[in-house]
């Protein structure tokens, strides 16, 4: 694993700051990179050392990492947030994970399940197609127009993605996340578009073993319906907590930063 992992710091573009002995993983989700956290780690800093990194599609990652064929599943991403965590010497950490990043930790989890204290699943899904007697959110058909529409017009579907992901009265982080989107390589956004919305694990979440694992998921998330959440609740393999946001959205740390605190606050039992 060492040879392996070598280098992973600087290519993932990981940085470690803040007070305390216990470290904190902020995880982005596709679409984003670590500066999606800016409302959260000014006041997390104080009470944790902060792990940020940029999974392997973002620009900030070093542009040689990302090969689709490697990525195609979250295999990948999962051996990678180990390798990671081995290179910096961190054990039983608290993870977050936001949107595809949440599945990327729990799959970690089953893999190395010491490096993990406790997992905090945001707006996390381990399948987004339909099937019968399981509603992910999306019907086979519904992808296949998100695939075409990224493919012929990534800008034009950026624009339009933006707003219907924050699902908020908030332009700021409309513009903040469609500026992120377009930062990505097309061809990039779409393998990796299509390597999360055609996942399937929802075998990992039996497999899940760490002390403590907590949902945190909106009312009325655009992309993840909140009976996911619920799913997830049920089918974890260690016992876990559901907390419901009643906002809209996909991004909590962008639109509900402060609500999102306050829900962590608790969560992690601090001051």
């Amino acid at each position: 694993m060492g040879t392996v992992c070598r280098g992973i710091v600087d290519a993932l573009n990981a940085n470690l700051s803040g007070n305390g002995t216990q470290t904190l993983v902020l995880a982005h989700g596709f679409g984003t990179d670590q500066t999606v956290w800016h409302y959260l780690i000014p006041f997390l800093a104080c009470y944790f050392k902060i792990l940020l990194f940029d999974l392997p599609f973002t620009p900030n990652a070093s542009s040689s990492l990302y090969n689709p064929n490697k990525y195609s599943t979250f295999d990948a991403y999962a051996d990678d947030l180990v390798c990671l965590l081995d290179q910096l010497n961190l054990k039983k950490t608290i993870y977050v994970g936001h949107s595809m990043s949440a599945m990327i930790g729990a799959l970690a989890a089953t893999k190395r399940p010491q490096l993990f204290q406790h997992l905090v699943l945001l707006g996390a899904s381990p399948r987004y197609l339909n099937e019968e007697g399981y509603k992910g959110g999306f019907t086979a058909s519904e992808l296949q127009t998100i695939f075409e529409s990224m493919q012929k017009n990534f800008s034009g579907w950026a624009h339009g993605f933006a707003p219907y992901a924050i699902s908020a009265n908030d332009p700021s982080a409309v513009a903040e996340f469609e500026e992120s989107l377009l930062r990505m390589k097309p061809e990039v956004a779409l393998s990796v578009a299509k390597t999360v919305f055609l996942s399937d694990l929802r075998w990992v979440l039996s497999r899940v073993r760490v002390p403590h694992c907590t949902i945190i998921h909106t009312r009325k998330d655009p992309i993840v319906p909140v009976n996911v959440a619920f799913y997830m609740n049920k089918k974890l393999g260690t016992p876990s907590k559901l907390k419901i946001l009643e906002v809209p959205g996909h991004f909590p740390q962008l639109t509900a930063s402060t609500l999102l605190l306050q829900v962590l606050k608790d969560t992690l039992s601090l001051n």
